[in-house]
């Protein structure tokens, strides 16, 4: 039986699909070749961020939701490749989340925390603090396989997937419910509000003592090339982090409203549902936007975006020219 909100469903996560992939494929490709003028650093952060958003848009709205809408049935619904699919779109998902943390702890260092910049601003570091981060999550929910049972039973054969009924009554399962939602998405969300508060309130203390210090107090206007540099990396950080809060700010919504209070409505006409399931639409189209960001927020990412664009067709006008000589 189809639910009312089906329709946008069935439309929508086959759109992001098509779009999510080429743009994180592409944003993947131009930042790895280290054209874009941003550090060794924050490249390995960006690509991170990518690769993991783009195994979201694999897992969890390819094979888990136009899936469901397009080809029920198939061999992706027997209860162990479900399951084996919800841990990995659930890592995915951690990973996308907590990557986008360690990118705004990083700036935070580099801007706010000169001593420190040399020792962890680098490379070495970014990539063992990714790595660590990426398999302490995927370890994390593991457990989740175990968690899950077979909705029927056809021809001796499990079919679909869904939470075992001690999942919700089990003392260590209740645990690893709240363990697991706290950790995703309510403690990176408080933490990425507040290092961005941090940053910004460090940029804009420092602006003003610099402009003292260089006379701007006085209507002189002189290039800072530090300052410049800085509100780059601001303008990067505030709109990657601003655009991840606002569209997960109406599935934290949700979360709190039906978890503090253990508030809960089964009715599926119900406009509280509608909220619910806007707030993982929206949390689905965050793993889209960077590749958008980075166009409109670095230059060299746009020149790097039109030469992508372009190969293909000098390629083939190229090779026509050639066959025709």
């Amino acid at each position: 039986m189809h639910r009312p909100f089906d329709i946008t469903e069935k439309i929508y996560y086959p759109i992001l699909a098509i779009i999510g992939v080429p743009v994180n494929l592409l944003a993947i490709v131009i930042l790895s070749r280290g054209k874009c003028g941003l550090s060794t650093c924050t490249t390995r952060y960006l690509v991170s961020m990518a690769i993991a958003d783009l195994m979201v848009i694999i897992t969890e709205v390819v094979l888990y939701r136009t899936i469901y809408y397009y080809f029920p049935g198939s061999f992706l619904d027997i209860t162990p490749v479900c399951s084996v699919n919800v841990v990995l779109l659930c890592a995915a998902t951690d990973c996308s989340v907590w990557f986008t943390v360690t990118f705004s702890f990083d700036r935070f260092v580099a801007i706010c925390c000169q001593k420190l910049k040399t020792k962890y601003c680098t490379e070495k570091t970014a990539t063992v603090i990714l790595a660590t981060t990426c398999i302490l999550l995927c370890l994390e929910n593991v457990p989740m396989y175990f968690a899950l049972e077979p909705g029927e039973i056809i021809n001796n054969a499990p079919w679909l997937c869904y939470p075992k009924s001690s999942y919700f009554t089990e003392p260590g399962w209740v645990g690893f419910d709240w363990f697991d939602k706290v950790l995703t998405p309510l403690l990176p969300f408080a933490l990425i509000l507040l290092l961005n508060a941090l940053t910004v309130r460090h940029i804009l203390v420092a602006c003003q003592v610099r402009k003292g210090l260089r006379g701007q107090s006085k209507g002189e206007n002189r290039s800072d090339p530090e300052m410049e540099s800085r509100r780059k990396s601001v303008i990067l950080l505030v709109t990657i982090s601003g655009s991840f809060i606002l569209l997960w700010l109406v599935y934290v919504m949700d979360f709190i409203y039906h978890n503090i209070p253990g508030t809960d409505n089964g009715d599926y006409n119900n406009s509280k549902f509608i909220f619910r399931r806007v707030g993982l639409m929206l949390m689905n189209l965050s793993c889209c936007t960077n590749t958008f960001i980075y166009g409109a927020t670095q230059s060299k990412f746009r020149e790097q975006l039109k030469s992508a664009v372009k190969y293909p067709v000098t390629s083939f006008i190229q090779l026509m020219n050639k066959q025709n000589n």
